[in-house]
C-alpha cells in the first residue's frame, strides 16, 4: 500500500491553519472538514461518504481509541494526531495505519477534563472496528438527549 504523503500533509495544514478539530483528504481533495469537538465530525464523515473514505488520510486534533477504531472501521490509510491515546497507537499500528502525532498520552479526558471521554469508555469494550461505528453514533445519540 502506497501512502500518499500529500493527502496527510493537506489535511496537516488544513487542521492548523483553519483552527478545525478534524480534516480528511484524498487524492489531493478535501473531502470533509468539521471544527466540532469530539468524535461527532467523524461520525458525520461517515455517514456522509461511507466507503468513499478509504484510502483517506485524517489529520485530528484528539485521536483516541475511538476515532482509532473508525479508522480502521473506514480504512483510512494515514493518520495525524495532534494529541494520541497509547491505546489508539496500538490499534493503529494493528491495522497497520500510518501515523504521526505531536504529543502521547495515556487517556482521552471528556471536556470538563475530569474524566475519562465517554466514547473511550466504550471501545474499551470493542475490539471490532466494524462493530465501532453503530455502538459509537448509539451512544452520541443517547449523549445528545441529556444535554
Amino acid at each position: 500500500m502506497k501512502i500518499s504523503m500529500q493527502d496527510l500533509e493537506i489535511a496537516k495544514q488544513r487542521l492548523k491553519e483553519n483552527d478545525l478539530t478534524i480534516s480528511i483528504v484524498k487524492n489531493g481533495k478535501i473531502l470533509f472538514e468539521n471544527a466540532s469537538h469530539g468524535i461527532s465530525g467523524f461520525l458525520e464523515a461517515i455517514e456522509k461518504f461511507g466507503d468513499t473514505l478509504e484510502d483517506a488520510s485524517v489529520a485530528d486534533r484528539i485521536t483516541g481509541k475511538a476515532i482509532a477504531l473508525l479508522c480502521a472501521h473506514s480504512r483510512i490509510k494515514a493518520v495525524y494526531a495532534i494529541t494520541l491515546s497509547k491505546k489508539a497507537k496500538t490499534l493503529l499500528e494493528k491495522y497497520t495505519i500510518y501515523h504521526e502525532w505531536n504529543e502521547l498520552v495515556e487517556n482521552i479526558l471528556n471536556i470538563s477534563r475530569t474524566d475519562t471521554c465517554p466514547f473511550e469508555k466504550l471501545a474499551e469494550e470493542i475490539s471490532n472496528p466494524k462493530d465501532a461505528y453503530g455502538k459509537f453514533k448509539a451512544l452520541q445519540t443517547s449523549l445528545k438527549h441529556c444535554i
